[in-house]
C-alpha cells in the first residue's frame, strides 16, 4: 500500500511510530511488540482450552512474558516448585514466571535423570549450546520479529521509500497506525464519558497498540484457516479477540499497579500517603519476585487475586469489544492492487474486509450468521504468508521436559497441559484431582513418544518444493492456481441462467477448499525448511479427553497426510540386516498401495523386486525419468522407500546400509479388531485378521460380498412391485470394496442409517452410475440398509457390545450424569456432552447469539458417543503399552492410534511386542470393570446385563502374522 500510494503524511507517521512507539508489555521493552506483519500468527490451539483461548500475537508471549532476556529464562528455569493448582484457571494476571515454572518441573528427579541421559549421548557442550537455542526458541522469537519490524519502519522513513515487501506485509504496516488511532480516539471517548456504547466500560483497559496488533494477527489468523467457508464467523472472531484483550488487560493492569508511579512534580510532603501506598506495592512485588524463586505458588496466587479488583468480563462483554474492534479494522483498512495490476486507470482503494450475511439449511430450518470475509488479493497473500510467520509450538530441539503433572511436561516454557480439555472442566478437574501414581504409565508413554528423534529427509523436501514451486498438481499436491470462473451467458434462459449460477457457485467453492489446501501446505513446508539443518528434533505429545496421544507440534508431524510422512525420517539410523531388507520391500508394496497392499508378505515383496528398474529411476530422477512414484496411493512415502531401497540394493552390502526410514505397521480396521476381542468373536476375529491366515483378510472386500450376495436374491424378484428387486438390478454391478469402506470403518463409531445412506450416495454420484437424483437417493438408501445388514451379520457381537455401552450411557445420562470411565493405564475419562443454551447478544456489527454450556447433559449424544470414545480409549492404551515395552526392548518408536513406526530391522520385535500388548489388555475383565465402576458410582441405577461374548482363543492372535500388518 505505501509502495503503491506514496502518502508522505503516513511515512511521517510511522516515523513518529518509530521513534516515540510506547508499546507497553509486561517486563519487556517497548519495541518488542511491534510485530513483524503475518509472524504474530498462532493458527492451531494445543492443550488446554485455555491457551486456546489466547490471541495468536499473545499464545506464545504468555509463554515467556515476564523474561526481559533468554538468559533471565535460563536462570528460572532450573528452579524447583512444589504442588499446587493450575494457575491458568486463577485468572493471567499472576506474574507469568510463576507461571511458567509452574508449566514445568524442570529439576523434577526424573528430568534431571533425562537431562543426565541427553548429556551422555550427545555431550555437555552441544547440550547446552541445543539448550540455550530451544530457550530462544521459546522466548525471543517475537522479540526478533519484532526487531526485524521496527528496522523496516526505520529504514522506510530513513529512505523516503517503502522496502520490497511481501505483499500482505506491506499491508499489515499499512493498517496499523490508523485502526491504532482509531482505538484511542474510541478510548478517548469511553474516558470522557461520551461513549456509551455496550462494551465502553471494558474498552480502555489496553493500550491502543496493543488492542491493535491482537485484533489484526487473531482475525488474519482465523481467515487463514477458516476451511471451505472463505471468512471468519463473527462469533468466533469476535469471541477470541475479545478473551484475548481480556487476558492482556489483566496482566497490564496487575504489572502497571507495581509499578513505581512518582513522576518529576510529585512531592512526598504533600502525598504521603499515595508514597506510602507505591511503597507497599514495591514491597509487593519484591515479596511476589522472592516467593517466585521459592516456588510458594500458592502465596503468589493469593496476592494476586487480592490485587485484582476486577472481575470477569464475561462472554457477553468480550463479544461487545471484540466486535468493536472488527468494525473499526474494517472503517480502517484498506487495500490497492500492486502496481503491476494497474492500468490506466484510477487508483483501485477498497476496503480489505467486509461483514456479510450467510444463510445455511440444518434439519430445524434456515440459520443465518454473520462472517468476515477478505478481499481477494487478501485471501491469496495468505497463502504465501507462512514463510514469515513465528510458529510458536515448534518440534523441540532436546527432548520433552518428562510429564509429571497436569501442567508439567512437554515445553520448556510454553504453556503445556496433558490434556486438550477444551473447556469441559469437569474432565479438567478429575485428571488433576488422579493420584500421579495412578498416572504413571500414562507419563511414561507419552515421554517415550516424546523422546524420539526425527529429521528432515531433504532429499524428499527438495523434490517437494521443486513440485510445489512449478505450481503444484501432482503427487496429490493442491493446484496453486484458482479454477476460472465461467462468464455468464448472453441469454435470457432461466435454465441455462440457472446452470451458469450453481457451476459458479461449485467453482468458487472449490476455490475456496483450494485456497484452504494451499494454506495448509504453506504451513507444513515452513516447519519442514526451518527444521532441514537441524540435526534432529522432538515431539512433545499430550491426550484428547479419551487417551489418545497426540504431537502438541500442529503442522509437520508423522499423525499428517503423505506429505508429512514423505519429509520426516528418524534422526537416527540402523543398520537393515537381513529382515530390515525385506521390510523395505514390504513397506514399498504397503504405500504403493492399490491392491498390492492387500498380498501376502512374499507378494508384496515379489512386486517390488519386479519394479527395481522403476524404483531406482524414481530414485535418480523422480521428476525427469519415468515418474513411476506418483502412481503410488502416497506418492512421497513411495519416494522416501524408492531413495532407501535404491542406497541399499545397489551397496555391496545391503544389509549394513543405515535406514533412517520409519517402517510403520497397520491395524487392519483396528476398531473392530478391539470389538472382536472384547466379545472374543471368532467370526469377527477371523475378518480382521486376529487368526493365521496366508495372506490378509480383507473386511471390506468381505462385507461386498456379502452385500452382492444379498442383492442378487433380491434381484430375483419382479422389479414392476418389489423395489428392493428395482435397486438390486440397477446396483448389483455397481458394489465393490471401495463403495462399502467407509461405512464399514465408520460402523465402529455408531454410524446411523442416516450417515450410512449419504456415504454411499456420494460415492455412486462419483461414479456418474445414476443420473436421476430421485433415483440416486432411493438406490443409496437401499445401499445403505443392505450393507449395516452384512455389517451385523459378520460383527453380530461388536454390534451387541456397542449396544451395551449404549444402554448403559443412556442409564446414567438419564439421571443426567455424564459417563465416565476409567482406562486400563488408569486415566480418568468424562464425556463432555452437555446441553448448550442460547441467549442473543446486541453488538455494534450485528446480533448475535451465543451458546453456553449448561449443567444438563445430552442423553442422545452421550449413548451414541460413549461406544467410539471407549473403543478409542483402548486403542490409545494399547498403543502407550506398546511404546512403553519398546522402549524397555530399546527401539525407536512413534505411534498414532493403529499405526505404529519403528527402524525396518526392528519391525518383526516390534511386531511381537504390539500383539503380546494386545493380548494383555484383553485378557483383563475390561466390561467386567467397566459394569462394576457404574455399579459403584451409581448405586441406585440399573445398568443392563453384560452381553454374551463367544469362545475366542486370544492367544491366537500371537501367531497372526496380518494383525498388524
Amino acid at each position: 500500500m505505501f509502495r503503491n500510494l506514496g502518502n508522505r503524511s503516513l511515512i511521517k507517521k510511522l516515523k513518529s511510530l518509530a521513534d516515540k512507539s510506547n508499546f507497553r508489555h509486561t517486563h519487556i521493552k517497548s519495541s518488542n511488540l511491534i510485530q513483524n506483519p503475518l509472524r504474530g500468527f498462532q493458527i492451531t490451539a494445543i492443550g488446554d482450552s485455555n491457551l486456546i483461548k489466547l490471541p495468536p500475537l499473545l499464545d506464545f508471549a504468555y509463554g515467556f512474558r515476564g523474561f526481559a532476556s533468554s538468559a533471565a529464562a535460563q536462570e528460572i528455569i532450573s528452579t524447583e516448585e512444589e504442588d499446587s493448582d493450575e494457575i491458568l484457571e486463577v485468572e493471567p494476571t499472576l506474574d507469568m514466571k510463576a507461571r511458567i515454572l509452574k508449566n514445568n518441573n524442570c529439576s523434577s528427579s526424573s528430568d534431571k535423570r533425562n537431562q543426565t541421559g541427553d548429556v551422555a549421548r550427545i555431550g555437555q557442550g552441544k547440550y547446552n549450546a541445543l539448550r540455550k537455542r530451544q530457550i530462544q526458541i521459546e522466548t525471543e522469537a517475537w522479540e526478533n520479529a519484532a526487531k526485524e519490524y521496527q528496522e523496516l519502519l526505520t529504514d522506510m522513513c530513513d529512505q523516503k521509500l517503502a522496502p520490497n515487501l511481501p505483499y500482505v506485509k506491506s499491508l499489515f504496516l499499512g493498517w496499523f497506525e490508523p485502526l491504532k488511532n482509531a482505538i484511542s480516539a474510541e478510548q478517548d471517548l469511553c474516558k470522557e464519558g461520551k461513549n456509551r456504547g455496550a462494551y465502553a466500560p471494558q474498552f480502555d483497559q489496553l493500550p491502543a497498540d496493543m488492542m491493535t496488533i491482537i485484533t489484526m494477527h487473531k482475525l488474519m489468523g482465523l481467515l487463514m484457516t477458516g476451511g471451505g467457508e472463505g471468512g471468519a464467523r463473527v462469533v468466533q472472531a469476535a469471541t477470541h479477540i475479545g478473551e484475548a484483550v481480556e487476558h492482556e488487560a489483566r496482566i497490564h493492569r496487575f504489572m502497571e499497579k507495581s509499578k513505581r508511579k512518582t513522576t518529576l512534580n510529585e512531592s512526598p510532603a504533600d502525598d504521603s500517603e499515595g508514597v506510602n501506598s507505591e511503597q507497599q506495592m514495591q514491597k509487593l512485588r519484591k515479596k511476589v519476585n522472592v516467593l517466585v524463586k521459592k516456588n510458594k505458588l500458592q502465596q503468589v496466587r493469593h496476592i494476586v487475586k487480592q490485587q485484582d479488583d476486577l472481575g470477569s468480563w464475561g462472554q457477553d462483554a468480550q463479544v461487545k469489544v471484540g466486535c468493536r474492534l472488527i468494525q473499526l479494522l474494517m472503517e480502517t483498512a484498506y487495500i490497492q492492487p500492486p502496481v503491476d495490476q494497474l492500468e490506466d486507470c484510477p487508483p483501485d482503494i477498497r476496503p480489505a474486509f467486509v461483514h456479510t450475511l450467510k444463510t445455511v439449511e440444518t434439519p430445524r430450518g434456515s440459520r443465518r450468521y454473520g462472517i468476515i470475509e477478505c478481499d481477494p488479493l487478501v485471501r491469496k497473500g495468505l497463502e504465501k504468508s507462512a514463510m514469515h510467520m513465528v510458529i510458536p509450538y515448534m518440534p523441540m530441539l532436546l527432548p520433552p521436559v518428562n510429564w509429571t503433572g497436569y501442567n508439567r511436561g512437554g515445553y520448556l516454557f510454553l504453556p503445556s497441559y496433558i490434556m486438550r480439555t477444551h473447556g469441559a472442566k469437569q474432565q479438567r478437574d478429575v485428571v488433576k484431582r488422579t493420584p500421579k501414581k495412578q498416572l504413571e504409565s500414562v507419563f511414561e508413554a507419552l515421554n517415550t513418544l516424546g523422546s524420539t528423534k526425527w529429521r528432515v529427509n531433504r532429499k524428499v523436501l527438495g523434490v517437494v518444493d521443486r513440485i510445489w514451486a512449478s505450481g503444484g498438481r501432482i503427487a496429490d499436491l493442491v493446484d496453486r492456481d484458482d479454477l476460472p470462473l465461467p462468464e455468464e451467458p448472453d441469454t435470457y434462459d432461466e435454465t441455462e441462467i440457472k446452470k451458469w449460477k450453481w457451476k459458479v457457485k461449485t467453482i468458487k467453492k472449490e476455490n475456496r477448499e483450494r485456497h484452504s489446501q494451499r494454506c495448509d501446505i504453506e504451513l507444513k513446508l515452513a516447519v519442514a525448511r526451518k527444521m532441514k539443518d537441524e540435526d534432529g528434533f522432538y515431539y512433545p505429545h499430550n491426550l484428547d479427553f479419551r487417551g489418545r496421544a497426540y504431537p502438541m507440534h500442529p503442522y509437520l508431524n508423522h499423525l499428517g497426510s503423505d506429505l508429512c510422512r514423505g519429509v520426516l525420517e528418524f534422526a537416527e539410523g540402523r543398520p537393515l540386516g537381513d529382515s530390515g531388507l525385506k521390510w523395505l520391500k514390504i513397506h514399498l508394496a504397503n504405500v504403493f498401495g492399490g491392491g498390492v497392499d492387500k498380498l501376502s508378505y512374499d507378494g508384496r515383496v515379489a512386486f517390488t523386486e519386479q519394479h527395481l528398474d522403476d524404483i531406482f529411476d524414481s530414485s535418480d530422477r523422480p521428476l525427469e525419468g519415468k515418474r513411476w512414484w506418483l502412481n503410488a496411493e502416497d506418492p512421497f512415502q513411495c519416494l522416501a522407500t524408492c531413495m532407501n531401497l535404491t542406497e541399499a540394493l545397489r551397496s555391496s552390502s545391503p544389509e549394513t546400509i543405515i535406514s533412517h526410514m520409519p517402517i510403520h505397521q497397520d491395524g487392519s480396521c483396528n476398531g473392530l479388531q478391539h470389538y472382536a476381542a472384547l466379545g472374543r468373536d471368532k467370526l469377527g476375529a477371523a475378518a480382521v485378521n486376529l487368526v493365521e491366515g496366508e495372506k490378509p483378510a480383507d473386511v471390506y472386500s468381505g462385507i461386498a460380498s456379502r452385500v452382492i450376495e444379498i442383492m442378487r436374491r433380491d434381484a430375483e424378484g419382479d422389479p414392476e412391485t418389489d423395489q428392493n428387486a428395482k435397486h438390486a438390478r440397477l446396483l448389483v454391478d455397481q458394489v465393490d470394496r471401495k463403495l462399502v469402506k467407509q461405512t464399514v470403518m465408520t460402523s465402529v463409531y455408531g454410524v446411523t442409517y442416516i450417515g450410512a445412506r449419504d456415504q454411499i450416495k456420494r460415492r455412486l454420484k462419483e461414479r456418474c452410475a445414476i443420473e436421476d437424483e430421485a433415483a440416486l437417493f432411493a438406490a443409496a438408501c437401499y445401499a445403505a440398509k443392505t450393507t449395516l445388514t452384512a455389517l451385523g451379520e459378520m460383527f453380530e457381537a461388536a454390534r451387541s457390545i456397542m449396544s451395551w455401552l449404549g444402554d448403559c450411557a443412556k442409564v446414567t445420562a438419564m439421571k443426567n450424569h455424564p459417563v465416565q470411565w476409567t482406562t486400563p493405564l488408569g486415566l480418568p475419562v468424562v464425556q463432555p456432552y452437555r446441553k448448550l443454551g442460547r441467549h442473543l447478544i446486541k453488538t455494534s456489527l450485528q446480533v448475535l447469539t451465543l451458546q453456553r454450556e449448561t449443567d444438563k447433559v445430552m442423553v442422545k449424544r452421550q449413548r451414541t458417543a460413549f461406544p467410539p470414545n471407549f473403543v478409542h480409549s483402548l486403542d490409545g492404551s494399547h498403543m502407550m503399552m506398546t511404546a512403553i515395552a519398546c522402549k524397555e526392548a530399546g527401539l525407536s518408536f512413534a505411534g498414532v492410534h493403529d499405526s505404529f513406526w519403528t527402524h525396518a530391522c526392528d519391525v518383526d520385535q516390534m511386531n511381537m511386542i504390539l500383539r503380546e500388548k494386545f493380548v494383555e489388555l484383553y485378557e483383563a475383565p475390561i466390561l467386567e470393570n467397566l459394569l462394576e465402576s457404574f455399579q459403584k458410582s451409581f448405586p441406585d441405577l440399573e445398568f443392563p446385563p453384560l452381553p454374551e461374548r463367544g469362545d475366542f482363543d486370544l492367544k491366537e492372535v500371537l501367531k497372526s502374522p496380518y494383525f498388524f500388518n
